[in-house]
């Protein structure tokens, strides 16, 4: 594993990885964790207060000496809007203190910056190691499987972080992001199939774009390459996207880990393909989305992290705008932590049918029951002869792995219909709008949903425009 090897950094590193080396031989007592969260709260309270000229602001007039773990609702939120506004002032520590610069994709606002320190990668990447360790034993005992790391940008941490977890775990790793104009579709797959990948890294959207640009380009997926695991991730995959990637592939899919650029990894996934949360680097509360109220570490609501690691840039009480249930770990897995399921962004759900529907929800509806498929999107339109909504979901299906897709198409009809309440039709398309592929850069809805009750938001328009340089016959 990468350690800084000179200044506090390197201090930090040695202790920590005894506490998280305990954590996860489940040797940690409640009260040695509970002495950690103490005493890193204060040393992050402290940290921020003195030396982020935001924090020293926004948290003027707090008594910060009296606040505990338990007590973290007496502190106001960091939001996003936060983090786009203060830029560089949300900084603790010196920029020169950080060992990589990062930034958010800035699809729909600026570009933040997300800098990281010796502490903050170790402690991040520690998790998922163990997490990746776990699941190739499962998968491949000792042998150390080739990984395809499909990262968004030159300036995302997802090619480091992950190209360090490879390294960690003994596997070799390439690092081919199909939307590079100097990689493109075709040569990301030649090098697939050549180097025999077995483990490939990206979002849902590219997995399923990766299967059309294969089968333009010639290739039979199960026949020409050798991969075995998908490990998905940046945008949500419910349980039917995910047994549909495993259709189309032929490979085990897992939503491998949870976080963000601003945050880090917050959560990893076990062999079970359940999430388990970082709970040495994090204090966890779900708050009610529209009041704001904590319902402490447990229960259903938005996400919100205050970061345990005293690092460049750490954020208290930062609502992540992600929709989630938290609840005690019953996995008979390797990995500790609370469990947690994505259900989507806040921002993210629809009035569909007189009822608010998540994400999860309306993809779960959709694609419950199929496989073999490149996609969907989902129109919604108000029927003027019933005065209510009603749906047409727009259905790419991939040749050769569908026998009957007047079947399909039929059983997603009657399954969303049920599921959401509202009239539904099916098209079956032999190509969907690109939009569908920008997800992981702009937002689920944005990429998946045509409302035409409303008038496109922002969102939607930066979509469109990025969709027009999404091709993958390059």
């Amino acid at each position: 594993m990468w350690l800084p090897t000179t200044g506090p950094a390197a201090g930090f590193a040695a202790d920590y990885l005894t506490l998280h080396r305990a954590f996860f031989d489940r040797t940690l007592t409640v009260e040695q964790l509970d002495s950690w969260r103490h005493r890193q709260l204060r040393r992050v309270l402290d940290q921020v207060a003195t030396g982020s000229p935001f924090y020293a602001r926004h948290l003027a007039g707090v008594d910060l000496a009296s606040v505990t773990p338990a007590t973290l609702d007496t502190l106001p939120f960091t939001t996003k809007a936060h983090l786009r506004e203060e830029m560089l002032d949300v900084l603790s520590r010196p920029l020169a203190e950080a060992v990589f610069f990062y930034e958010t994709t800035g699809t729909t606002g600026p570009a933040t910056p997300c800098p990281r320190d010796g502490r903050e990668v170790v402690a991040s990447n520690a998790h998922v190691t163990e997490s990746w360790a776990s699941i190739f034993r499962h998968h491949f005992g000792h042998h150390a499987p080739r990984v395809g790391l499909m990262g968004p940008t030159e300036v995302h941490s997802f090619g480091d972080t992950l190209g360090d977890v490879a390294r960690n775990v003994g596997a070799m790793n390439a690092k081919i992001w199909p939307y590079s104009p100097v990689i493109g579709f075709a040569k990301a797959l030649q090098l697939m199939k050549d180097l025999t990948l077995e483990v490939i890294c990206c979002t849902p959207g590219v997995a399923l774009t990766l299967a059309k640009a294969a089968e333009h380009h010639g290739y039979r997926l199960r026949e020409d390459f050798g991969v075995k695991l998908l490990f998905v991730t940046g945008e949500m995959c419910t349980p039917a996207l995910a047994h549909n990637l495993e259709s189309v592939w032929g490979a085990d899919v897992y939503n491998i880990l949870y976080g963000s650029q601003e945050a880090f990894v917050i959560a990893t996934a076990c062999r079970n393909k359940r999430m388990h949360l970082s709970q040495t680097n994090y204090l966890i509360e779900v708050v009610d989305p529209e009041t704001g109220e904590s319902h402490g570490p447990r229960g259903s609501g938005e996400l919100t992290v205050t970061m345990l690691v005293d690092g460049v840039k750490p954020l208290i009480r930062y609502r992540t705008g992600d929709a989630v249930v938290v609840g005690a770990s019953d996995c008979d897995c390797e990995l500790p932590g609370d469990l947690v399921q994505i259900v989507g962004r806040t921002l993210d759900r629809i009035e569909l049918g007189g009822r608010r529907r998540t994400a999860g929800q309306i993809e779960s509806a959709v694609l419950t029951g199929v496989t073999g498929s490149a996609g969907y999107q989902v129109v919604i339109d108000h029927d003027p002869a019933t005065g209510g909504d009603r749906l047409t979901i727009r259905l790419e299906l991939l040749k050769d792995l569908v026998d009957d897709p007047a079947r399909v198409a039929a059983g997603v009809r009657d399954r969303a219909a049920d599921a959401l309440g509202v009239p539904v039709e099916v098209e079956l398309s032999d190509g969907l709008d690109p939009i569908v592929s920008t997800g992981a850069f702009v937002s689920w809805k944005a990429a998946r949903i045509v409302d035409r009750r409303v008038a496109d938001d922002h969102e939607t328009r930066v979509a469109q425009r990025m969709a027009g340089r999404r091709g993958y016959d390059t």
